[in-house]
Order: C-alpha cells, then structure tokens, then sequence
C-alpha cells in the first residue's frame, strides 16, 4: 500500500472496521510482550523465593514509569506526525519525527542514568527491603541500561501507527517478545542467572523491537528528515505541548500503582506477590483494552486534521461500544481463571485472595480504565492534552490515596486493591463527557483548534449541548 493510501484508511471506509483493526492488530503485539513479562514471573516463582517474585513486583511499579514516559513520546510523535500526514504534508512529517526522536533519546538516557543510580532508595520508597529490595536492585540496574532503546523503539512504533502501518507496529512488538521468550529459559536456568537473566532477556527484547521498529521507517517510508539543531528548537515548542502532557499523563498511573503498592507493602511479601501476579495479569487479559488508545488516536488526529467532527465522534462511540463489550465477555473467564493463576505461581493465601479479589471485583471495574484511555487518546489528538494529565493525576491521586486509606482500614489488602478502581469511575465518565463535548465545540466553531488551552474550560463544559 503507497504511503497516501495508508494515510486515506482513516479518511473512509467504516469507522469500526478500522477501530478494530489497529486495536486488534496493536494488541496482537502487545500480548506476546505480556505474555513475556507473564512468563518472566513464572520462571522466577519456580525458584521457589517469594523475596525474588515480590522484588520483581515492586521493581515493576517503577519500571513501569519509564515506559509510561516512552508511552507519551509515542503518543506525541503518533499524534503529531498523524496530523501532519493528514494535511498532506509529508515533508513536515518526517522533520517532526526527527525531533521528537531527538527528545526521546536525551530523555532515555537521563531516565536510565538516573535508574541505575537510585535504585536502592527508590524501592526503599515503595515498601521494599531485605532480600525483595537486593533482588529488585539488580533487575532495576541492568534494565536500566535499555531505557533509551525502549524510548527510541517506542517512538519509531508510533510513527508507524501514525501511518496506519499497524501490522509493522505489531511485528516489532512480537518480534521483540519472542527473543525474550528464547532466552529467558536459556539465560535463567541454562546459565543459571535466575532474575539476572530475566533481566538480560527483557534488554534483548528492547533492542530487537527498536531494530524491527526503526527498519520499516528507514526503508519503507522515507525515514526521518536530517537532523537539524535551529529546526529541532523550533519544533521544541509544539512537540513539548503534546509531550509533556502526555507524559505526565502516563506518569501518573505508576503514581498511582506506587501507592497502591506502598500500602499493600504492609501486608507482607505474599501480598506483594499476589499484586506481581495481578499485573501480569491485567495487561494480558487486557491488552486489547491498552492498545485502544494508541488505536484510535491516529484515526482521531487524521479526521480532525481533515476537519472530519463527525467521525472524530464516532470513533469515541464506537470504541466505547468494543470496549464495552470486551470487558464483559472478560468478565466471564477470570473468575474461572483465577485459581489458575494463583496455583502457577505458588500463592499463599493473602495472594490468592488478591487475585480472586480482582478477577470478581476489578475485572468490571476495567471498563472505565478503558474509557479514561479513549478520553485520554481524544485530548491528546485534539490539541488539548493538558485536560488528559489533569484527569490522569486527579484519578491517580484524589482517585487513589483516600480510597485506599479506607479501604486498607476495611478491608485489609483487598481493600487498597479495589480502591482506584472505584475512586476512578467518576473521573472516567467525566472525562469521556468532556471528550464529546469538545468536539461539539470544535464542530460549531466555538473552540480555536490552534489554541491548546484555556481556562475558561468550564464555560465550554457548560455551553456544549448535551
């Protein structure tokens, strides 16, 4: 397919049909890296140390704010260059790559430095010590030295989805959780590295999906525009306006899985292992549900650069629906499942309760994670990604801290588990409302799409028709 006829995908045709696909397709990617990270804990549960499992859990929540900043530079380079492809203007495109690539990389390395260094103090932070703390220092310090692979792969992945190119996007993710996949057996038991070796593994996978990311950008579609410092500072400021939001945005979910963590930290190791388990989990049994942001923002950020309002629309709609209707069908099997789960990864008691707690309670609950990633994908690619790191901190710290302070006290760690979920509903619904009222605005004229901000958002709420 020509680069103009990618482009032309999300343009026409039926909405849903194209929904689907890229969330279906970037899922598929999505779920062997889970999968992964799944097999990962299993391998490390087999050494029979509940100190190791539950370093790895406290050594994710804190990984996961690395990627959740390279999730925000990807948003920003999908978001932006998705705009530029659908102005037709392609030259812009690849110079916006470029620095937004640029960024990533300086980003990357002051993230990954900063890791190796601090490691300790910061697992002391989220409840960590003796032997989990020593076992979560090690894994922190050597993915540490991938951090600006992940940043690079990950931007080179949403320049493709940008393009619409979801099946590329997909292969670099599968490509990359495949070589973890070989050499986690390998490097944990054949050389007998155990969560050393996960850890070696999993920096593999980084540097292979950079390669499969960046090759098809290389040869496929032109690459990136020569590098250029006076053109990298004028860019700064629009790529800094979606990235930055964006970035706080991800970053305020491991805000708030920190403090999650913080208080289930209290409960002993078992707990904390039964909280590994649950994140292996969640993005497994709801992958497709994390890739439907990524989705629909470029369907979103190409009809609002063609000034198409009423398919922007229709995308949150219908994507609302599928979501919908995921997470009932979902809600069906974990039940069933989370005995399973428990048993595979040798659970005591206050862990297996965890992880019942969730696939009863939590899994429904998930439906409104879902709408905050729709609300969230529409802000971004509406040039008003600032409300979506509002939403994001206000559900991950109001949403969050006084709910699992009570539920801590009334239910113990089941309490602190189901907390956010609960606490988020009133931010997710929200934020979804907003999403559709602002583009009734943009529809009517009442909003300048050139003008990211303003504070008289409320005004807006108020005066858009229901």
């Amino acid at each position: 397919m020509s680069q103009t006829g990618a482009t032309a995908k999300f343009l026409q045709g039926d909405l849903m049909r194209h929904v689907l696909t890229m969330a279906l397709s970037s899922s598929i990617g999505l779920m062997t890296m889970f999968v992964v990270d799944f097999v990962d804990l299993y391998f490390i549960a087999l050494i029979g140390d509940t100190s190791l499992t539950a370093g790895v859990g406290f050594a994710g929540t804190l990984i996961f704010f690395n990627i959740s900043v390279a999730i925000g530079l990807l948003i920003a380079m999908s978001a932006l260059t998705s705009r530029k492809l659908g102005s037709g203007d392609e030259q812009g495109a690849r110079k916006m790559a470029t620095n937004i690539l640029a960024l990533a990389l300086i980003i990357g390395t002051a993230m990954g430095l900063f890791m190796y260094i601090a490691a300790p103090g910061l697992l002391a932070l989220v409840g960590a010590s003796g032997a989990a703390q020593e076992a979560g220092t090690q894994d922190l310090r050597i993915i540490a030295f991938s951090v600006p692979i992940l940043t690079l792969g990950m931007c080179c992945n949403g320049m493709l989805t940008a393009r619409g190119d979801a099946r590329r996007a997909m292969m670099a993710n599968a490509g990359g959780a495949i070589v973890n996949a070989v050499l986690d057996p390998i490097l944990i038991f054949g050389f007998g590295l155990d969560l050393q070796g996960a850890a070696l593994a999993s920096v593999a996978a980084r540097i292979t999906m950079a390669g499969i990311s960046v090759y098809p950008v290389l040869t496929k579609y032109g690459g990136f525009a020569p590098f250029k410092a006076s053109l990298f500072f004028e860019d700064l400021k629009p790529i800094v306006a979606i990235a930055g939001p964006a970035m706080l945005t991800n970053v305020a979910t491991p805000v708030g899985m920190l403090i999650v963590t913080r208080y289930i930290s209290d409960f002993g190791d078992d707990a904390i292992a039964g909280l590994a388990v649950i994140n292996r989990i969640t993005p497994l049994a709801f992958c497709v549900i994390y890739a439907i942001s990524g989705a629909v923002g470029p369907i979103i950020g190409q009809n609002f650069g063609a000034g198409e309002y009423g398919r922007v629309r229709e995308t949150l709609r219908k994507a609302s629906i599928f979501i919908a209707c995921y997470v009932g069908a979902a809600w069906l099997i974990m039940p069933f499942a989370s005995g399973v789960f428990a048993d595979i990864f040798k659970l005591g008691e206050d862990g297996r309760t965890l992880v019942w707690t969730f696939a009863v309670i939590g899994t429904p609950l998930f439906f409104f994670n879902g709408v905050t990633f729709i609300a969230n994908a529409a802000f971004n690619n509406l040039n008003r990604p600032l409300w979506s790191t509002l939403f994001n901190w206000g559900k991950n710290t109001i949403g969050v801290l006084p709910f699992v302070f009570i539920g801590s006290h009334l239910a113990g760690a089941p309490g602190v588990l189901i907390a956010p979920a609960v606490g988020g509903v009133i931010f997710a619904l929200f934020a979804l409302r907003l999403g559709f009222h602002l583009v009734g605005l943009y529809e009517k004229g009442a909003v300048d799409p050139a003008i990211p901000w303003r504070p008289d958002v409320m005004s807006w709420f108020r005066a858009a028709k229901p």
